[in-house]
């Protein structure tokens, strides 16, 4: 029986076939809008090769010094960090690492850019890089201030010419680093774990930055686990609390909270109160769900009304199966199998289109080292999208065609 349904519902659907453009194109379109989108946020915030333990992982990124007259936003620094950050109860390990900054190399008369990470040793053992070549610097490197670098497969290729690289030197902003591992390349949007060039902070060139409550620094924690991230939370903003700013008669008091990723990201699009240190994530998770509701509810729209359209047209033979006994959930679960059959069909064309657009967005340069890929997660979101999509455009047409009186379906197709 239900192979019947099929080839008729794969027969109704190429009866009218502008019809079945107008769904298919709306229905793909929609999809590939959400789905490159889907596909972007599960890049910069779902887990990866690199960043495996964001579930029980934590971020300052963002810092807020305000007064009665003066507001100071941007990163953190070291010295806040340095002296809060540490040691707090479920903290399984910290690192504390500068804001990624361009920097010039010349070679053979060639200026190579690069971006340029200055890190602690505990930066390796939070997150995960393939090593193609050595490995990290250690904490006797930090501590010692050696000069030395972990460089990715781009800048060895640009440096090198893909030969081998550890154990030879290259020079950035103006030092000289010896190379002691060579990583894959990381993608840019992966903003904690993203550079070309990593190198211990203590060779930075001046030390003025151990002296600055405000400035380029960050701090990712892993907790032990999930249970222990409030505490971790609430622990380090009892800190900042007691934290003796610089400027009492401009700046009274700081937030710079740990936080999820889309935290952060929440509280960099401003969505609730900067000051607040418990960012609203709802609200963000709200405005993104109003967001896409609006954008499904178009083309669900369109996709009633055509599918009206196509029930009017079929009202003699729905008054025909009527008059000879076919009961009404037996039309309804026909007429919805043929809806989700066009939206199943609509979202492969999306899922299609998706991947052309994910790889052209990657060749075009917008986000270095960048590999969009439709992962199970991205694939299963769609599917149940479409079905979704599928049934609620088809609930009121096929609830119409239920209640189609036979006689009347006959003569012209009005209803009751």
């Amino acid at each position: 029986m239900f192979r019947h349904y099929l080839s008729l519902a794969v027969k109704v659907l190429l009866r009218r076939k502008f019809f079945t453009f107008i769904s298919l194109f709306g229905i793909s379109f929609t999809l590939l809008v959400l789905t490159v989108v889907t596909a972007l946020f599960d890049h910069t915030f779902g887990p990866d090769a690199t960043e495996p333990l964001q579930d029980r992982s934590l971020y300052v990124e963002r810092a807020v010094m305000y007064g009665p007259h003066s507001t100071w936003t941007g990163s953190s620094g070291f010295r806040l960090l340095d002296q809060n950050a540490r040691n707090l109860p479920g903290v399984e390990r910290l690192s504390l690492y500068e804001d990624g900054r361009t920097v010039h190399s010349y070679l053979d008369g060639r200026k190579i850019s690069s971006t340029l990470k200055r890190t602690d040793a505990e930066f390796w053992n939070i997150l995960h890089f393939d090593f193609l070549e050595g490995g990290p610097y250690v904490e006797s490197d930090v501590a010692a201030a050696r000069m030395v670098a972990v460089i990715n497969a781009r800048t060895r290729e640009r440096f090198f010419d893909g030969r081998p690289a550890v154990g030879q030197t290259i020079e950035a902003d103006g030092q000289r680093f010896r190379v002691v591992g060579v990583v894959e390349n990381i993608s840019e949007v992966r903003m904690t774990p993203f550079a070309e060039i990593w190198v211990p902070y203590t060779t930075a060139k001046t030390d003025a930055y151990k002296r600055e409550v405000m400035g380029s620094w960050h701090a990712v924690a892993l907790a032990r686990d999930t249970a222990a991230m409030p505490a971790i939370h609430e622990e380090f903003n009892s800190r900042l609390h007691r934290f003796e700013l610089p400027d009492p008669k401009h700046y009274e008091a700081i937030v710079a909270p740990f936080e999820t990723k889309f935290q952060v990201f929440a509280r960099m699009m401003d969505v609730g109160d900067r000051k607040n240190p418990d960012s609203h994530v709802w609200r963000l998770v709200g405005l993104l769900a109003g967001l896409g509701l609006l954008f499904v509810l178009i083309p669900t729209v369109n996709l009633v009304n055509i599918n009206i359209s196509r029930i009017m047209e079929r009202a003699s033979e729905i008054g025909v199966r009527k008059a000879f006994g076919a009961p009404a959930r037996t039309l309804v679960g026909q007429f919805l199998l043929e809806n989700v059959l066009l939206t199943l069909v609509g979202a492969l064309g999306g899922f299609i289109l998706s991947v052309v657009t994910l790889r052209m967005l990657e060749r075009s340069g917008l986000f270095e080292y960048a590999h969009f890929t439709l992962n199970a997660r991205i694939f299963g979101y769609g599917v149940t999208l479409a079905i979704l999509f599928g049934l609620i455009s088809g609930v009121y047409p096929a609830w119409r065609m239920s209640r189609l009186n036979p006689v009347d379906a006959l003569k012209g197709g009005t209803s009751r």
